[in-house]
């Protein structure tokens, strides 16, 4: 069983890649079973979406079709910066372009998402571009989750100190350990029920 996390951070290696591999990392140890790969979209050429000539605007989202449509992938965990209380371009643009898998018949349907949002203040719009990237993934079909127990909230919320760090975000790197092993814990019961 696999578990994906995306980083749609326009800057490699930052915040969002760290949150991420926080969720990972806790998601991997739920079980033995579990791997883990972070796939970091800066510097990928994934542009707007278009409907009407979805092969020239996919660029380099042609790699990642076969990497998120292995059967082994139980779940993804979707990380954004935000951006005016919002996802940024580089997440939206991803997302739409996962248009592909609704085309192949749902590819995407009853597997695990959570998301992790990295804002520059404690409330700075985290949960708004949650709800933005949770809205995208329902219309997948997939099983959307939060951060589960003790905060049980939409998903991660951790906030960028200012200089490209999240080490003392306590809070914030609790709800990012929580969704990871959330997400892990419905996908093992998904993978359970499917025996």
């Amino acid at each position: 069983m696999k578990i994906i996390g995306v980083s749609c951070s326009p800057r490699k290696g930052k915040t969002t890649a760290a949150a991420l591999k926080i969720c990972l990392d806790a998601a991997g140890g739920v079980d033995k079973n579990i791997s883990t790969e972070l796939i970091e979209l800066a510097g990928l050429n994934i542009s707007v979406f278009d409907p009407g000539d979805v092969k020239a605007t996919q660029g380099d989202f042609t790699g990642l079709i076969p990497v998120l449509s292995e059967p082994s992938v139980a779940a993804l965990i979707v990380g954004t910066p935000v951006y005016f209380g919002s996802m940024t371009s580089l997440c939206k643009a991803f997302l739409d372009h996962c248009m592909v898998f609704r085309q192949k018949s749902f590819a995407l349907s009853g597997k695990v998402a959570g998301i992790v949002a990295v804002g520059g203040a404690r409330n700075g719009g985290q949960e708004l571009a949650i709800q933005s990237v949770q809205a995208a993934l329902l219309c997948q079909e997939m099983i959307v989750v939060g951060d589960g127990r003790p905060t049980g909230h939409f998903g991660a919320t951790l906030f960028n100190s200012g200089n490209d760090d999240i080490s003392s975000d306590e809070f914030g790197i609790a709800t990012a350990k929580n969704l990871g092993r959330r997400v892990a814990e419905v996908a093992l019961q998904i993978a359970q029920a499917k025996l």
